[in-house]
């Protein structure tokens, strides 16, 4: 329904479907005023009738917003129960390549595009957990992540974006059914099956880096990751190690720094998107994973490419 090369809604392919365009509301960017906020809100919130600014949605535009990349050669993760991995173009990249690959062309803050993947995130861990509160069994993640910094590294893996793992019952025995029907050793404890998750979460961030570099022609040196993923550093070690890329972790709260630098920007506060990505490198205490023992992630990426088909 939406144009993205002109910013516009496809009229033409509205008009074919028989939908009727004038019913369709105006298209604001990142950063519109829409105007005061309305009487009754203002008096019911006490914050006045202020100016209304629409923001980068959904929120993983408003997260890359905050993400504090000093250039523009890098790709980001925005990871929480999901992860959004990608990058900013100026223009959408829309051709038989992306369309195969299932990457889509998002909208950005200032005029930019996410190409991007969806992946799934920590949503795995999470449905373990949850698996294994039912039973009585209530852990921290803080607690399964130092189970699984115990458990022996690169055992099994698996792909974490395969229909198994979607919405199983039990994601646990999900997890360890699929490493039972590819051949590979069957993790047992909770640090093995968490682990197993990381790591093919890992593994399968390098393997959308080299799609997009593929698709950009050109090499992505550095990740950023933001988001509530970020508290989890066992994975940022991970992904550093598996796509042998140093990994920059923060800020956590991406989306909630983005929506107000968009804000500033918007009221003229903040002159333009590097500005707003400089001072979020000033505001929040950054971490940076560097890559380790990639030689034995290479053999088991080599696996991991031979899982997906």
């Amino acid at each position: 329904m939406y144009n993205p090369r002109t910013g516009t809604w496809a009229n033409g392919m509205l008009e074919k479907l028989g939908l009727p365009v004038n019913l369709l509301p105006a298209i604001n960017p990142p950063g519109t005023i829409v105007g005061p906020l309305l009487p009754r809100m203002a008096r019911e919130t006490g914050a006045g009738e202020i100016a209304v600014i629409a923001p980068g949605s959904h929120d993983t535009a408003s997260a890359v917003a905050a993400v504090p990349a000093a250039g523009p050669d890098y790709m980001y993760i925005s990871c929480g129960t999901w992860s959004l991995v990608g990058v900013e173009v100026r223009e959408p990249v829309i051709n038989e390549q992306t369309l195969s690959l299932n990457f889509t062309n998002e909208g950005g803050v200032g005029g930019t595009f996410r190409l991007l993947k969806n992946v799934t995130g920590l949503w795995l861990v999470q449905e373990c957990r949850r698996t294994w509160e039912r039973r009585g069994e209530e852990l921290s993640y803080g607690e399964l992540t130092a189970l699984a910094r115990e458990a022996s590294p690169l055992t099994a893996v698996i792909d974490p974006d395969h229909p198994a793992f979607l919405n199983p019952e039990d994601m646990p025995a999900a997890i360890q059914t699929y490493c039972r029907e590819t051949g590979q050793p069957v993790p047992q404890t909770k640090g093995e099956i968490v682990r197993c998750a990381l790591e093919s979460l890992a593994l399968k961030y390098r393997w959308v880096l080299e799609k997009l570099e593929g698709i950009l022609g050109k090499e992505l040196p550095v990740i950023h990751m933001v988001g509530g993923g970020t508290r989890n550093e066992l994975l940022c070690r991970f992904t550093a190690s598996a796509t042998g890329r140093p990994v920059v972790a923060g800020p956590v709260e991406a989306t909630a720094a983005g929506n107000l630098l968009v804000q500033a920007m918007a009221m003229g506060e903040v002159g333009s998107l590097n500005e707003a990505r400089k001072i979020v490198r000033r505001s929040f205490a950054l971490k940076t994973y560097e890559a380790e023992k990639t030689d034995v992630w290479e053999e088991k990426y080599e696996a991991f490419i031979r899982l997906l088909g």
